[in-house]
């Protein structure tokens, strides 16, 4: 008798254990969706369906319009579950990634290499040729692509303008992270080697492979990138499955892991133009201070992101098969240039209530 009531007590235990299983995962049990190139269709998926606390939506929608939020958005499994225009944005309008297309230009450069175009281990000059920077011909040639794609190039972060003479040197490549405009020179390393213009070789290899619209603004100081909201959520959609669009490895998945790992040892939270989660320390644009802690506490620690200014956001989260958009203008007017700030805590402690 003892024998059968254990054994029974087992069973039970096992079927909780189960169906707490099958709870946790149900956001990656069906298969993953992606909407055609062409077309507006793009497959819905409800917040009751995924046993979301539906009731929390409102505050979380509450949140995003007080913060000057245009647009947000979630995706699970490719599916859209929420999708929110706010402030007199609307689906159809544009609008700037600011340093969040940073990760643009990172896996262009990651599709020239495995073209064979370029190596992000050789030299910037072997591209751009000798006295790109005002460096001395010894400094500049220790800076790699890869120094730039880690924001380790040693240049001096002073001034924001990318011309030769703001160019100077500061410390040996590798020796210091410091988040700086410089990035954009692999634009030009892009170019040179593959022989094509950025943006048409970027529109061929990269956003026409995934039906995203948009365009790149390139400004005096910033080269910056546009582009509805369901573009944005079709890249990080892309960045979701490994550089994989319904079946084609448009990036390979090597170098898609390398970007979202951490790329030196200085800053942990940084990988390759992509910002980390769930490390023991950070640093932030602007300040060569060390934060102790995680990059947003609140997010899953397996959470990467594409940050811009005035809170330009994609965050993509593999444990959950999910990714958030958010565009708009800056949460806090007072503090409109990028850091990792208060914002991103509050959206997901409101994010959390929901999908919890």
């Amino acid at each position: 008798m003892r024998s059968c009531k254990l054994l029974f007590l087992l069973l039970f235990a096992s079927f909780l254990s189960c169906n707490k299983n099958d709870d946790d995962n149900q956001n990656n049990s069906q298969s993953m969706y992606f909407p055609p190139v062409n077309g507006s269709e793009w497959e819905t998926q409800s917040a009751s369906e995924l046993g979301w606390n539906t009731n929390a939506i409102p505050a979380l929608n509450e949140y995003l319009t007080a913060k000057n939020t245009k647009s947000f958005m979630i995706l699970v499994n490719g599916r859209i579950v929420m999708e929110e225009y706010l402030n007199g944005h609307t689906a159809s309008d544009t609008w700037q990634w600011n340093s969040a297309g940073k990760t643009l230009v990172a896996y262009t450069t990651g599709i020239a290499q495995q073209e064979g175009f370029l190596n992000i281990n050789n030299k910037v000059s072997q591209y751009l040729g000798a006295g790109w920077t005002a460096e001395t011909v010894d400094k500049e040639n220790l800076i790699t692509c890869r120094n730039l794609l880690t924001m380790t190039s040693g240049i001096n972060d002073e001034k924001d303008l990318v011309i030769k003479t703001n160019l100077t040197y500061l410390a040996d490549a590798g020796a210091r992270w410091s988040y700086h405009n410089v990035f954009q020179k692999l634009i030009d390393v892009t170019s040179a080697s593959t022989g094509q213009n950025f943006e048409a070789y970027f529109n061929a290899k990269l956003k026409n492979k995934i039906g995203m619209d948009g365009f790149w603004n390139y400004g005096f100081i910033y080269t910056i990138y546009h582009s509805t909201t369901r573009s944005m959520a079709r890249f990080g959609l892309l960045a979701l499955n490994k550089g994989k669009w319904n079946g084609e490895q448009i990036l390979n998945e090597n170098f898609v892991q390398e970007c979202t790992t951490t790329s030196q040892n200085i800053n942990p939270s940084y990988g390759y133009l992509w910002w980390l989660n769930g490390k023991t320390s950070y640093m932030v644009p602007g300040s060569q201070f060390v934060f102790p802690g995680t990059l947003v506490p609140n997010a899953p620690a397996d959470m990467f992101a594409a940050m811009g200014a005035d809170d330009q956001r994609i965050y993509v989260i593999p444990g959950r098969n999910m990714v958030v958009v958010r565009m708009g203008d800056a949460s806090d007017p007072n503090n409109p240039s990028f850091a990792v700030s208060g914002f991103d805590n509050a959206l997901w402690e409101k994010i959390n209530a929901v999908i919890k």
